[in-house]
């Protein structure tokens, strides 16, 4: 699969299937609609979901909750 990287910026930035995608640079961001637009063409999610720029899903990947120490 290859990455598309709109982004002209150096270094540039991650691409769209890259584990470290969401270190992109937002292009255009919503807080108050809860999405931001990345660079490499990712569109991501307050929930931590997004779109790939081929419309593939990026499940939310939330952490996990931390340990209640008894």
């Amino acid at each position: 699969m290859t990455d598309t990287r709109p982004c002209s910026h150096s270094p540039v930035c991650p691409g769209a299937h890259s584990a470290d995608r969401e270190a992109a640079r937002s292009v255009c961001a919503h807080p108050e609609q809860g999405w931001s637009f990345l660079c490499n063409g990712v569109l991501v999610f307050d929930d931590t979901g997004g779109l790939h720029p081929d419309g593939t899903v990026i499940t939310p990947h939330r952490p996990a909750p931390a340990a209640v120490a008894a």
